[in-house]
């Protein structure tokens, strides 16, 4: 028995030899395969043990898993020995480009939808002319989207075919998704004193739906109510928009006699398509007008004393003309492709110092 006690120490010696030795984790593996591997030295001494007379058994035991305990700390030991070492090595042999581009994050691959970039682009140009952006509900009632906007009841408008109606109210009354945003004209017109400068941009809707129309769009008008305004003025602030939208230094327009309940006399607005690099077309953009005298007077206010124009836009018009886009139903479709494409930067604010657009 001490014989085998001599030989113990001996292999303890020996294989604290060699884990100190051992220069890098392979090697240091290596010699803890060898040492307490399966089929490695310690565990062949255990394996001995059934042979044994038991009176001997357990004190070569204790003894055997000493060396075992001993040689597996030591293996721990130089295992984070060498680690560290590996470690620092690296550090001082590495370095960080810092010149390199920073990887683009979820923030820059995310985008802004052009009809999100258009809305910016519009409120700042006016917010520049004077204009107050105002808001009313997506849900009208028949007298604010149609009355008090001097549209006769059997206007076509006013048809269910053209128009979203709300069931019939106890009243008798009906309520509808709004078709223009002229509901915000009046109320504004009916909460507020002349001198009037606001745009009401905002979600209407009507029964349609092609490649250029869908039962919900977008739209902005504008309204200017005053003492003296006439229509100079309206041609004037058309003019300087057009001209700061399309990020252009002239731009021809011209004016076409129409028909709108709402405004005496009624014009379309046509812009010449160099805006947009086609020059020899016109382009169709907006409906325009004076404030009809009665609809000044179903608002409260005097129509001899005051006067005013308005005029109304489709944003999601602007955005096809302005950036290509050739399918209307598309803006809708949610088709992450098609944003990525059409879409702008988080970080690209349309201002007028700056451009309004990338």
């Amino acid at each position: 028995m001490a014989a085998k006690n001599q030989d113990l120490a001996g292999l303890e010696e020996s294989l604290l030899k060699d884990v100190a030795a051992a220069a890098d984790l392979a090697t240091l593996d290596t010699v803890r395969v060898g040492a307490i591997g399966k089929k490695g030295s310690i565990s062949a001494l255990m394996a001995q043990l059934g042979k044994m007379a038991p009176e001997d058994r357990k004190s070569f035991g204790q003894s055997v898993n000493g060396v075992k305990t001993t040689i597996a700390k030591a293996l721990d030991a130089r295992k984070t020995a060498l680690e560290t070492a590996a470690l620092d090595a690296r550090l001082a042999t590495e370095r960080a480009d810092i010149s390199l581009p920073v990887r683009p994050g979820a923030v820059m691959e995310g985008r802004i939808h052009p009809l999100s970039q258009v809305l910016d682009e519009v409120v700042e140009i006016f917010a520049d002319l004077g204009f107050a952006a105002a808001e009313g509900p997506d849900i009208e009632t028949d007298e604010f989207n149609f009355t008090k906007l001097n549209i006769p009841p059997e206007h076509p408008a006013r048809q269910d075919h053209d128009t979203f109606y709300f069931p019939e109210q106890a009243d008798g009354s009906r309520l509808v998704l709004r078709t223009q945003t002229s509901n915000v004209q009046i109320r504004t017109m009916l909460s507020q004193k002349p001198p009037i400068r606001i745009i009401a941009p905002g979600r209407v809707y009507r029964m349609d739906s092609d490649n250029t129309h869908t039962p919900m769009f977008h739209q902005i008008e504008g309204l200017v109510i005053d003492e003296t305004t006439h229509m100079g003025h309206l041609k004037w602030v058309l003019e300087e928009f057009c001209k700061a939208f399309f990020e252009v230094d002239e731009v021809k327009m011209r004016f076409r006699a129409s028909h709108f309940p709402f405004t005496e006399p009624s014009m379309e607005v046509d812009v010449g398509a160099e805006a947009i690099g086609k020059p020899g077309e016109w382009l169709e953009i907006l409906g325009c007008g004076m404030t009809h005298p009665k609809v000044i007077a179903n608002c409260g206010l005097d129509p001899e004393k005051y006067q005013g124009f308005a005029f109304g836009v489709g944003m999601d018009r602007l955005a096809m003309l302005k950036y290509g886009i050739t399918d209307l139903r598309q803006m809708f479709a949610a088709d992450q492709r098609w944003l990525k494409h059409y879409g702008f930067s988080a970080f690209d604010v349309p201002t007028l110092a700056a451009g309004l657009s990338s």
